[in-house]
């Protein structure tokens, strides 16, 4: 494996593997295509209508841009390859109402097309982020003008029963100890609790104003083990509750997660069906992979050389 890492991306296509699958702007590493559920590279909007983008992965899951629509797409591509970002923002901080800048995807009964994360093992999200305003944004939600958000809305992939904001996994800015902190956030099981591995630096220093940064969280449901990825190197940091909240104990095993299709994605806040605002976050995305299994370190190390190199 060092020797592979060595060698960086000659040495990939040294052992054989097929040439990336490949979106009009931008790569996936050949080892990732398998398994990419999702792709979102805000290249290619959906034929008819531009407030959706159309899905690079396997599933052909469509994703909506909520509010924004075709102007969310701004000329800022993240890497050499992309031309375009996802821009996320709240619109109105001291009202309560329902339009943020955001994007996902919503159904009552599950997302048939996102079966891939219905019972799995393992789960990561992959992409780039910008921060481009004020973060935690002011919590439209209080009366209180000096109350912020107690989180900053990434990407993650939705329960089987969520109100829209539960998740099965996520990558996001939240509360740990009284303390804004990058984290990996997972429940295995619908209605159960959820695991946090919370990125030891301060989130100012991984993800400063105006730069763009390559994210990782991976999720493994039967080990227990999940990590987190700053431009393609491993982040120290350390899990948030003790005991056995995925409750992994006892037959049966493996342990997956439920059997229920997701409800969906949510990205850039909470709640994508815009019954309400939540976790507001004021900055740009790209490329973002959801993928129906653990990313390998040197997998993600690859992927962001892949995109950078």
């Amino acid at each position: 494996m060092r020797r592979l890492l060595a060698l960086g991306l000659v040495t990939v296509f040294s052992v054989g593997l097929a040439a990336p699958a490949q979106a009009a702007f931008g790569t996936v590493l050949p080892t990732l295509s398998r398994n990419l559920v999702s792709y979102y590279d805000f290249e290619h909007p959906v034929r008819g209508d531009k407030s959706l983008e159309r899905d690079r992965g396997r599933s052909g899951t469509s994703l909506r841009l909520i509010n924004g629509g075709a102007d969310m797409r701004v000329r800022d591509g993240a890497f050499r390859h992309s031309r375009n970002s996802l821009q996320l923002k709240q619109i109105n901080p001291a009202l309560a109402g329902n339009d943020d800048w955001k994007a996902g995807l919503y159904g009552e009964t599950g997302v048939p097309t996102l079966k891939a994360f219905n019972g799995t093992r393992q789960a990561s999200i992959m992409g780039w982020v910008k921060m481009t305003g004020q973060n935690p944004a002011p919590n439209s939600n209080s009366a209180n003008p000096d109350d912020l958000y107690g989180a900053i809305g990434l990407a993650g992939v939705l329960t089987g029963d969520s109100n829209g904001h539960v998740v099965r996994a996520l990558l996001e800015l939240i509360q740990v100890g009284g303390e804004l902190k990058l984290v990996a956030l997972a429940r295995r099981l619908d209605g159960g609790e959820s695991q946090t591995f919370a990125a030891a630096e301060p989130w100012q220093q991984l993800l400063p104003q105006n730069e763009w940064v390559f994210l990782a969280a991976t999720f493994d449901f039967d080990t227990g083990s999940m990590a987190l990825y700053r431009n393609g190197k491993s982040l120290a940091g350390n899990y948030v509750v003790a005991g056995d909240p995925w409750k992994l104990e006892g037959e049966p095993e493996p342990d997956l997660a439920s059997a229920t299709d997701p409800r969906g994605y949510k990205i850039g806040g909470s709640y994508p069906q815009n019954t309400r605002e939540g976790n507001a976050c004021n900055c740009r995305m790209d490329s973002l992979m959801f993928l129906d299994r653990a990313v390998r370190p040197w997998e993600v190390h690859l992927q962001y050389r892949w995109m950078t190199g």
